[in-house]
């Protein structure tokens, strides 16, 4: 079945992985629906905090309810979400969080961790 919705561009830093994700479904889902790799797949739901991203540019909608014990509201001021709590509202770039960016990460490439530097956040 050919899916028509528009799509907007989600990349992930760390893999140099691009995909078209629907500004009606998940960072994740999006990434699942293609078969692609970039974001660590956990629960799926909210709770567990596997795919935690933090968002370089771009905008997202938030989906759902965030579990606080992974992404704190100073977190999610920063730009932190969880993948399959947000949506696309424009072309994303997204970085894997450090926790669990190494096994995803581009052989040369250095993953800084979180809170490393000043955050800087793009309307």
């Amino acid at each position: 079945m050919f899916d028509s919705r528009p799509k907007l561009a989600v990349s992930v830093t760390q893999t140099g992985e691009c995909y078209p994700c629907s500004p009606d479904e998940s960072l994740l889902r999006g990434m699942l629906r293609l078969g692609r790799k970039g974001i660590p797949v956990g629960c799926v739901n909210g709770g567990c905090g596997v795919c935690k991203v933090r968002v370089l540019s771009g905008t997202v909608r938030r989906l759902g309810p965030i579990s606080r014990a992974h992404v704190s509201l100073d977190e999610e001021a920063q730009g932190y979400t969880l993948a399959c709590r947000a949506a696309p509202a424009s072309a994303v770039q997204l970085q894997v969080c450090a926790r669990l960016a190494k096994p995803f990460s581009r052989a040369g490439t250095t993953v800084s961790a979180p809170f490393a530097s000043t955050p800087t956040k793009e309307t």
